[in-house]
């Protein structure tokens, strides 16, 4: 049996051609995507590559997908032919030193799973345990496909402990900094919305619900424009840096008050360092956290989110394209002019 599917070549270099659909083993779940989404990292890794997601070349591309089980491995017996289903990317050993000490999303054996940008994916046995669900009558395989970015999300908005009638800023408005707004508005806290890009902007009220955006081409002075937007000049309860650049790490300690909490969600390039004022961390008791990845707990409570309707991830989906057109998806990504494609094989 033969598929198309976006082999990764090397940076730069993808393509939409024909393959064997891969014999499945015990306790896999061959699964015919209906929708595949583009994300960030995926746009990173097309420009540079990416140490774990991917391990050989070519090299299956994508993560974030929705579908039907077309057919099952032996040793499957809670998945059967036509389901509608969405899977994680990744799923815990359960064995190691994190996983026992219950850190799963920082489990020393994930073996993510790319290739969602294809007629087919195979999902892989820890996967199909623990982290494929079955996607409720009433929810759209679109809708279905952001339980994987969103259940990070959660899990961010967890480890922030954002409380009710707090200020949060939010920097970087790429769909996790949308629904990072979107989520801490469902917290009932107060949130200023940082970026440049109009559409991103115009979203982050439309479908975060923000209270305050501040447009960082628009201003001479952003701290000064942020910090006086904040409960008497004093700087944020939280920031949420949600884009991976050094320099904004650093600006985003700049805007945090006394006592605040900082957290740096977007992942930098490997290597980058940033410049800390060690006196104000120290004695402005600035708490610094990083948040990587999901569990299970979470990628259910995202699902769970989605079930209930309470983010209408329909206003993230601005392009429907074919997968054999990623190098289109990716020149709107580019451009500033996406924020979530929605790919059909």
């Amino acid at each position: 049996m033969k598929m198309k599917a976006l082999l990764f070549y090397k940076p730069g270099v993808v393509k939409y051609e024909e393959v064997e659909v891969p014999e499945l083993k015990p306790g896999e779940v061959l699964v015919k995507v209906d929708t595949a989404l583009t994300c960030g990292t995926d746009i990173k890794t097309f420009k540079r590559g990416h140490p774990v997601l991917i391990k050989t070349l070519p090299s299956g591309f994508g993560h974030e997908f929705a579908g039907t089980v077309a057919k099952t491995g032996s040793n499957v017996e809670n998945f059967k032919v036509g389901q509608r289903v969405v899977a994680a990317n990744s799923a815990p050993c359960r064995q190691c030193y994190y996983c026992r000490i219950e850190k799963f999303n920082l489990c020393e054996n994930l073996d993510f799973l790319n290739g969602a940008y294809a007629e087919y994916i195979t999902v892989t046995a820890p996967i199909v345990k623990q982290n494929l669900l079955l996607i409720p009558d009433h929810v759209s395989f679109e809708q279905a496909a952001f339980t994987e970015p969103l259940a990070n999300v959660v899990h961010g908005i967890e480890e922030t402990h954002i409380l009710p009638g707090s200020t949060v800023g939010v920097i970087g408005l790429g769909p996790i900094g949308l629904m990072f707004i979107k989520l801490a508005k469902l917290k009932g806290a107060r949130v200023i919305a940082i970026g440049r890009n109009p559409l991103k902007l115009r979203l982050a009220k439309e479908f975060g619900g923000a209270d305050e955006v501040v447009n960082l081409n628009e201003t001479d002075n952003p701290q000064k424009t942020i910090m006086d937007l904040t409960p008497e000049g004093k700087g944020l309860d939280y920031v949420i840096e949600a884009v991976g650049l050094p320099e904004l790490w650093e600006k985003a300690l700049q805007i945090t008050r006394r006592g605040g909490t900082v957290n740096l969600f977007g992942g930098c390039e490997s290597g980058s360092k940033i410049k800390l004022d060690t006196r104000r961390v120290h004695y402005d008791e600035i708490k610094i956290i990083s948040i990587f990845h999901h569990t299970p707990v979470h990628v259910r409570e995202a699902l769970n989110l989605i079930r209930q309707g309470k983010i209408d991830f329909e206003k993230l989906i601005t392009h429907t394209l074919p997968i054999a057109e990623i190098k289109q998806a990716i020149k709107l990504h580019q451009e500033g002019k996406a924020i979530k494609i929605a790919l059909k094989p």
